[in-house]
């Protein structure tokens, strides 16, 4: 689970979240949406420990596995399947010691677990995650430097879906893709196990990946259930709401400020006028 709680995080003198609060459930997938600037890659960040808060907290369940995609990508000679494998790093590192491992009750754990996470099953299920993003069986073979730009982004998108962590953080997962593979990419997302966050302006992503919408707005976050286009629904009929109530608070406060403004010299009536004085004092504004 996720739980964000009276986050407070300012930038260069200007708040991006004040007293923010969300708890993401596991299993959640979750679209993160908001203005341009409104802070959405900052809190992936955030939950990163990339950058600390100012203020309240950003709590993860102990043990949780965290991943994203690498922004910048390691000079490595070997193929794009092997760099992909290396992203699950249990099992690289299991591998690594099985080679020299001596004990045997050692050895035995070590293939226990392997068997555990099917690391038999490793390299078809890097390949199948690289050809859905559009890489051909010659490419997935060549090495990582013969690729640059968008290609090389895909790979990095790839050693993240492969790794499976538990908490998936993607910011514009899709800018690299074309359609065939954005449509691949819709589907895994949306059968993915784990929880998963994503930034992204493809409506069309949203409303077939993520079954909740988080959206940050004037520092504050609020999450709401379903896809894209019931998220658009929901606010829309909340702000018609919030209209009202205001409107009604406004018609209300003139009333009460007329009735001040006509009685306050009144002996008798200089009593009922100061208890409207605190009223209106007392009235939170609806917003």
């Amino acid at each position: 689970m996720l739980q964000i709680a009276d986050l407070t995080y300012r930038i260069a003198g200007r708040s991006l979240f004040e007293r923010a609060s969300a708890t993401i459930p596991d299993g959640a997938r979750v679209g993160l949406v908001g203005k341009n600037g409104a802070g959405k890659t900052t809190l992936l960040r955030l939950i990163l420990r990339e950058i600390d808060v100012d203020g309240g907290e950003i709590q993860l369940s102990s043990g949780l596995k965290l991943g994203t995609v690498a922004q910048e990508m390691p000079s490595v000679s070997g193929s794009l399947v092997e760099f992909v494998l290396k992203a699950d790093r249990e099992r690289t590192a299991l591998l690594a010691e099985a080679e020299h491992a001596g004990d045997p009750q050692r050895i035995a754990d070590i293939h226990h677990r392997l068997a555990d996470i099917e690391a038999h099953r490793a390299v078809p299920r890097a390949a199948r995650i690289l050809a859905g993003l559009g890489f051909s069986e010659d490419m997935q073979s060549r090495p990582l430097g013969d690729f640059s730009g968008g290609w090389r982004m895909r790979v990095a998108l790839a050693a993240a879906l492969f790794a499976a962590p538990d908490l998936l953080l993607l910011d514009e997962p899709t800018n690299h893709l074309d359609l065939e593979a954005t449509m691949w990419l819709e589907s895994f997302l949306a059968s993915y196990p784990n929880t998963v966050i994503v930034v992204s302006h493809d409506r069309e992503l949203l409303n077939k990946v993520v079954d909740r919408i988080l959206h940050v707005d004037g520092g504050k976050l609020v999450l709401y259930s379903g896809g894209y286009d019931r998220f658009e629904r929901t606010r829309r009929e909340r702000l018609a709401h919030q209209a009202a109530l205001a409107s009604r608070q406004m018609a209300e406060r003139r009333h009460i400020q007329a009735f001040v403004d006509r009685f306050r010299a009144k002996a008798s009536k200089a009593r009922q006028a100061q208890s409207r004085i605190k009223a209106l004092e007392r009235m939170e504004p609806v917003v």
